[in-house]
């Protein structure tokens, strides 16, 4: 059996869905209100600039919806720190913000931090979001140098980018037994550096429970593979398959 890691569902792809047509169905606060009920223990919310998923009002609802359970769901925003991104995660004061860059064009996310991004600016940044209680986590590769340079940021977390994971699980054999090892690295030089570990990006109900072998993960965040496969058993029942693989159920 896995070892026990939080599951956070990101309600982004609710969002997309709404957006699509117009108008207010499905409701992302209701989606929310669902993972909650069946027991999802986070909820992560991404709101990009050009507002193509989860838009600010959302990042406002979303708070008041789970202000009466946050001793017990916390709150991811994340995205990257952008003035109005900032002045959300300073109103709302959410559990956890998890700081991403982002690439013009991108899809989603592509990659994590290079350890050769300045670090004033960041680090200021996280020490105003620590002094306002918000745990601060940052999007990096599984790689020893951002590990180090989050570290030396003050962060409190990383959260590994899973994709290359998630491919090496597809191919198997040698493969990803080398991934995991990469990731087995970096987990336990994260955690020799004081520093939390999330994962996210491609983890899904295949490769999840191979990937929560490895030691250290405190939290997985899961938005189109669980939003995907609620289509056809209904979202309730995907959060339960999740939340019975991180060994929550």
């Amino acid at each position: 059996m896995p070892a026990m890691a939080r599951l956070s569902v990101n309600v982004n792809k609710v969002a997309t869905l709404r957006n699509s047509r117009g108008g207010a169905a499905p409701s992302v606060v209701e989606a929310v209100q669902v993972c909650v009920e069946v027991g999802a223990p986070g909820i992560t919310v991404h709101p990009r600039l050009d507002e193509r998923h989860i838009r600010p009002g959302d990042v406002y609802d979303v708070a008041e919806a789970l202000e009466p359970v946050r001793d017990r769901v916390e709150y991811n925003i994340e995205g990257d720190p952008r003035p109005d991104l900032i002045e959300m995660v300073e109103n709302v004061r959410p559990d956890q913000c998890t700081l991403v860059p982002v690439r013009p064009g991108e899809l989603t996310s592509e990659a994590g931090w290079p350890a050769d991004t300045p670090r004033a600016a960041l680090a200021e940044l996280i020490r105003r979001f620590r002094d306002q209680g918000v745990r601060v986590s940052v999007f990096v590769d599984p790689e020893p140098a951002p590990i180090d340079w989050a570290a030396e940021l003050g962060a409190d977390r990383i959260e590994l980018y899973t994709e290359p994971y998630a491919r090496a699980f597809e191919r198997g054999g040698d493969t990803l037994r080398r991934s995991l090892e990469r990731y087995r690295d970096a987990a336990e030089r994260a955690a020799g550096n004081g520093l939390g570990v999330n994962a996210g990006h491609d983890l899904d109900l295949a490769n999840l429970p191979t990937f929560l072998t490895l030691p250290h993960i405190d939290e997985v965040s899961i938005g189109h593979a669980l939003m995907a496969r609620a289509m056809f058993i209904g979202l309730g029942s995907a959060v339960a398959e999740y939340l019975q693989i991180t060994g929550l159920r």
